[in-house]
């Protein structure tokens, strides 16, 4: 007889949903225009962009998330250091843009939208990429005291990671008009 070790997938996407939906709406926006931007899924400046700043903001975007599948194919297996280097550069690098936009205002939010742009194995190099990001001098030092305060001890800290992949991928839903039959 085998016993369940994990919750079911549909309760996993339930929890991931809620943890979305905790997100303020302008974390939403970014993080589902992000995925569409990393992940391939449709055109971003067609879909996201209101006015030509945003278009442009876009295109940086889209520059900066050159670097994923470098960053993809380099995560490294165990925590070597000659492992992490070339990961960890590019990682806090387009950590450092995503949290200059503005729209990430926490950990939580950078950990929900970095897992599914890269993988599961990333997760063990969010903090220290997300720490170093948050650090730099780019950001308002009010910025980086309320970044660097929002990572947990526990994530920080964390003695393993799990390797789950994530199974919620927010996307854009456009407004239906539902009428009742009757």
């Amino acid at each position: 007889m085998g016993t369940q070790t994990r919750p079911a997938d549909g309760a996993l996407t339930l929890l991931e949903m809620k943890e979305f939906g905790g997100f303020p709406k302008g974390t939403q926006r970014y993080i589902r225009r992000a995925l569409d931007i990393g992940l391939g899924r449709r055109d971003a400046i067609k879909r996201w962009s209101r006015d030509v700043g945003e278009a442009a903001a876009i295109r940086a975007q889209e520059k900066i998330y050159a670097r994923l599948d470098h960053i993809r194919a380099h995560v490294p297996d165990d925590s070597g250091l000659d492992e992490m280097e070339p990961v960890v550069a590019p990682l806090v690098t387009m950590t450092a843009f995503d949290l200059g936009q503005d729209k990430l205002p926490d950990f939580a939010s950078y950990r929900f939208l970095y897992e599914r742009l890269i993988g599961a194995a990333v997760r063990p190099w969010l903090p220290a990429a997300f720490c170093a990001a948050a650090a730099l001098p780019h950001l308002h030092p009010d910025k980086r005291r309320a970044l660097l305060q929002s990572i947990s001890e526990a994530a920080a800290t964390a003695p393993g990671w799990s390797n789950r992949e994530p199974v919620f991928f927010p996307e854009w839903v456009d407004k239906v008009d539902v009428t009742v039959a009757g």
